[in-house]
């Protein structure tokens, strides 16, 4: 309790007055929930031609990739700027690859969505690997 004249803890001075803490405006966030349902939506609709696209994109790279590194005996860093060069769109332009020595083969993936991966026989060539049906 507060002496008169003198403020104490929690006391808003002679005015009395109580001022609310400020509080998140409702249609600021009503609106982010929108676009969150929204965003989540439109990946469940389009989820299956994210993924076939991807599949498609990787398995590009995995092609690419074995025989740029393993025909052509060229650097798995130079491999992957022919993928940038190849113009690849959608999800397919996050193709990223990597090698397995000791196979030799390609790996390529899309982070989420895809992989795919190539062997290399020197008697028949890059081969990828089948497809899941």
């Amino acid at each position: 309790m507060a002496i008169s004249g003198q403020s104490g803890p929690g006391d808003n001075g002679a005015t009395g007055a109580v001022y609310p803490t400020r509080q998140p405006s409702r249609w600021k966030r009503n609106l982010i929930l929108l676009l969150v349902v929204a965003l989540v939506l439109w990946l469940g609709w389009m989820w299956r031609s994210l993924r076939e696209e991807a599949l498609v994109g990787a398995a590009f790279g995995a092609r690419v990739g074995c025989v740029c590194r393993f025909v052509s005996q060229r650097s798995l860093g130079t491999c992957t700027g022919d993928l940038k060069v190849a113009g690849l769109t959608g999800a397919a332009r996050w193709v990223s690859l990597s090698e397995d020595a000791e196979r030799h083969a390609i790996r390529a993936s899309v982070p989420l969505l895809a992989q795919q991966s190539a062997d290399f026989d020197p008697r028949r060539g890059c081969r990828l690997e089948p497809w899941p049906n």
